[in-house]
Parts: structure tokens; sequence; C-alpha cells
């Protein structure tokens, strides 16, 4: 019997920083990077276009510094700053194991990566490119969760894709309560008026504006990328 063919044509996958840091959560860890890029290139090679946000809380994190005393959008730009880090990290990973990567940065960076210019963004995606989009919105104040969400809008997405630690959206954190239970599905509106903090309350209801379902998975799980795009596996959408 065939395997099901995955469900969405074009993704927007949204990765924290912590997820290439590996144990230490801090820093850049080849390894971890190198499993998340085998991921993301089996995805690619089923036929789907990929799209990325990454974060950049594994190296540094302005609105902590910030609430130490630091002028908070100073905070913020040494923030995206870390993000394109990540960025150039995970496409020297991809691009390793031959999926051709370009990186967006929402500050011109011209010597390192191209600035973000959506008709560019979209062509890449059409020729089978990952696109990366680094440096968040390229003003401060906003986490990575708003520039993902606008991007997945603006490349008509048809989904985004929220790869986290763990399988989905609980009731309460699973790893504090171990009475908390898993969300099968939710609407965007149980997730707003829960105060589930899936995502930042703007992402949420730029998505639920723009139709766009969120798929939140484990992205510490190989293979499990390709498993939820088919509808198999463990993970809450929100749509």
């Amino acid at each position: 019997m065939p395997a099901d063919p995955p469900r969405y044509k074009r993704i927007l996958l949204k990765v924290s920083g912590e997820a290439g840091a590996g144990g230490e959560g801090f820093g850049i860890d080849p390894k971890t990077l190198e499993r998340v890029a085998a991921d993301i290139a089996e995805v690619v090679r089923e036929g789907i276009e990929v799209c990325l946000v990454i974060g950049g809380g594994n190296i540094f994190r302005g609105a902590i510094l910030a609430e130490s005393g630091m002028e908070r959008a100073s905070a913020d730009y040494m923030g995206m700053l870390a993000t394109v880090m990540n960025a150039l990290a995970l496409q020297a990973s991809l691009e390793k194991i031959g999926v051709y990567t370009r990186v967006q940065s929402a500050i011109p960076m011209a010597a390192i990566c191209e600035p973000y210019i959506r008709r560019r963004a979209l062509r890449h995606l059409e020729k089978g490119r990952v696109v990366i989009f680094a440096a968040g919105l390229g003003a401060p104040f906003f986490t990575t969760d708003t520039p993902a969400a606008l991007r997945a809008a603006e490349m008509g997405c048809d989904a985004l894709f929220k790869g986290t630690s763990v399988d989905g959206v609980y009731t309460a954190d699973p790893k504090k309560d171990p009475t908390a239970t898993r969300y099968d599905r939710l609407s965007y509106q149980d997730v707003l008026a829960k105060d589930l903090k899936v995502m930042d309350a703007s992402a949420i209801a730029l998505m639920r504006d723009n139709h766009i379902p969120i798929v939140v998975f484990s992205i510490r799980e190989r293979g499990n990328l390709l498993k939820v795009l088919k509808g198999e596996g463990v993970y809450t959408t929100i749509a």
C-alpha cells in the first residue's frame, strides 16, 4: 500500500534557537543542526517547498538583557543578529547534504546573505531551494513568532509548522505537570482565550486572519517532520 502523500505543498518551519543547541541549551551544536537539516532535506526531497524562521535564544535573548537594564531596542537588535548566525549555521548544514539554501535577512548585510525581497524568496522556493528568513522583522519589540507568521502569509504557505521540544500543545507545561494532557486540535480562539502561550497573540491572530493552520510538533525526534506532514505521529493542529 503506497504511503500517504504530504498534505501541504509549501510550509514555513519555525524553530527556536535552542533547537540547534543540543543538550547544553546554549551555543550551536553541529550534530544537532545536522539532524534538523536531515529532517528538512527529507521533506524537500518529497517535493515540498520549505522556508524557515529560526530564533536566536541559544546565543542571545534581547528581552533578558533588557530586563537587566540595557535599552530594549539595542538588546533586540543584538538578538536579531543571533538569528543570522543560526541561519548561516543551518544553511551550511543543509548545503553540506546537497540542499540548496538561501538566507535572507530583514537587516541588510550584503556581504553574507541576501536582503529580504519577497519576490526573490518566492522564486527560490519555486526552484526547490530552502529559504531561511533571519533578523526577524528588522525592528525591535517583536519575538520571532510574529515574523514567522508574517513570512508564512507573504509566501502563501499552506501551513506554519512550529517545531518544539514537546509533541504538541498541552493543558499545562508537561515538563512540570505530569497530569497535563495534549490537545489534538484547537481553534485559534481557543489558544487566545486559554492563553496557551503557543505563539505570540499577534502571530496567532495573523494566522487566523489568513486561514493558515499551525501545526505544533516535536522537532527533537528524527524523521518527525515528514511523518507529521503525512498526518502520522503526534502533534496538535490549530485551525
